[in-house]
């Protein structure tokens, strides 16, 4: 098992590019991450990292060894997958990630549930709007909620989630009720963005009677939290375009209201990603099926008076 746990330590620092995020990773000291790998070296009688004060980088026997211990990683999650299905006793740790948004409303209030039908799991739930390297992460899972791009993970389908444009009353009595998209651009209303290093989508892109049609819209602030955005919207400070099940009580006690309802925004597909070595990970798929339950059901009952 100590070999095993070497091997697991190498290739999160090969990844991360670090003995301190390794260890973060796996929830241990430097010291001991630095210790770890020594073992495997001396085991191996290569050195795999050429070591200085400020950097680390791999050798070329690392490199080698790297694509090996993925194999035999590989193979021993497969053969744990393998048992793990014939006694139905799913256990381990497993890494989660989502959106913010998702992650607070849809995923974290069920988690504890979740714990309590399967004791033997621990899971490890990462929250962020920011884009998500699954393989720099270690993760097991990504709830993704966007258009998809070609990735090597496998795509399962959750659910289309409607959007919404909403402002709160007193930014619609200072500013006017815009009716659709074309008034936010000629009228240049306060447009509130989710902004991010790397993000694609400056513009808003909503329902036309011609088609999907994009608007260049603009405002003073922007965030890449989309709960800092909500909450200027209810301060009255802009219109915010936001997945409705983010808003739904706002809406249904009229502290935000729909606008430029004639060009609504199109609805968002919310799906989970998973690394083809974690298919067959019992765990995964439980958790999967746990949520993806959870959240169609929630996103059928949110309904906007």
């Amino acid at each position: 098992m100590a070999y095993i746990n070497n091997i697991k330590m190498f290739v999160r620092v090969y990844e991360l590019g670090s003995m301190s995020a390794a260890a973060r990773d796996q929830r241990t000291s430097p010291a001991v991450a630095s210790a770890r790998v020594g073992e495997l070296e001396k085991h191996l009688g290569v050195r795999l990292f050429n070591r200085t004060t400020r950097s680390l980088n791999p050798t070329s026997n690392g490199r080698l060894f790297y694509e090996g211990a993925l194999k035999i990683l590989d193979a021993i999650t497969e053969a744990e997958a393998i048992l793990t299905h014939a006694t139905a006793q799913p256990r381990g740790t497993l890494f989660v990630a989502a959106p913010l948004g998702i992650g607070r409303r849809l995923i974290a209030p069920h988690v504890p549930a979740f714990k309590q039908d399967n004791p033997e799991i621990e899971l490890r739930l990462r929250l962020s709007d920011r884009s998500i390297d699954v393989t720099a992460e270690g993760l097991d899972l990504l709830f993704h909620l966007g258009p998809l791009e070609d990735s090597a993970l496998k795509m399962r389908f959750i659910a289309e989630c409607p959007r919404i444009l909403c402002a709160a009353p007193a930014y619609i009595d200072r500013r006017g009720m815009p009716q659709d998209g074309a008034a936010l651009v000629a009228q240049s209303h306060d447009c509130l963005n989710l902004r991010f290093p790397g993000a694609r989508e400056f513009q808003w892109t909503l329902q036309t009677a011609t088609g999907p049609q994009r608007f260049k819209i603009g405002g003073p602030f922007e965030s890449d939290d989309g709960d800092v955005l909500t909450g200027w919207a209810l301060d009255g400070h802009g219109i915010v375009l936001k997945p409705i099940f983010e808003v739904a009580d706002h809406l249904r006690s009229g502290a935000l209201v729909p606008v430029a309802a004639a060009t609504p925004p199109l609805p968002v597909t919310l799906a989970a990603l998973t690394p083809h070595k974690r298919l067959r990970d019992l765990k995964v798929s439980l958790f999967t099926d746990f949520i993806a339950d959870r959240i169609r059901a929630e996103l059928a009952a949110m309904t906007v008076a």
